[in-house]
């Protein structure tokens, strides 16, 4: 592996931390009825286009951390094939959090687009940036 390639690790696992979690919000904030973690994980998969890297595991801890802090709730139902299952929901506060935070992501990512716009235009030696 390359430095590089540490670097682009590194920057990735970065990002991906509070987008995991705004991520989850959103796909709980949009679904009709609780869903199970794997459940979550495939939705995510399909519309997220990586956003876990493949890592479900990652995705429990996530989910904990939001439930403890009231954003989300969950209850156990048993399972036909297998042990139970810890179906989660979002809450109110979960639904004013993600409207804040897709407002903060907007934001940002507006404002990384605009800096990053000009990062590729060739310069000319001596030329102003």
């Amino acid at each position: 592996m390359t430095d590089l390639d540490s670097h682009l690790r590194k920057f990735q696992k970065e990002l991906s931390a509070g987008t995991v979690s705004l991520a989850l919000l959103a796909v709980l904030g949009a679904a009709a009825e609780p869903m199970y973690g794997y459940q979550i994980a495939k939705r995510l998969e399909q519309e997220g286009e990586g956003v876990l890297s493949g890592k479900q595991s990652a995705l429990y801890p996530v989910l904990r951390n939001l439930e403890g802090g009231g954003l989300l709730d969950s209850f156990v139902e048993p399972s036909v094939a297998g042990p139970p299952r810890r179906y989660y929901r979002i809450t109110d506060t979960g639904r004013d959090a993600l409207r804040e935070w897709s407002a903060a992501w907007r934001a940002t990512r507006d404002s990384v687009d605009a800096v990053l716009q000009g990062a590729y235009a060739p310069h000319l030696p001596g030329e102003a940036k």
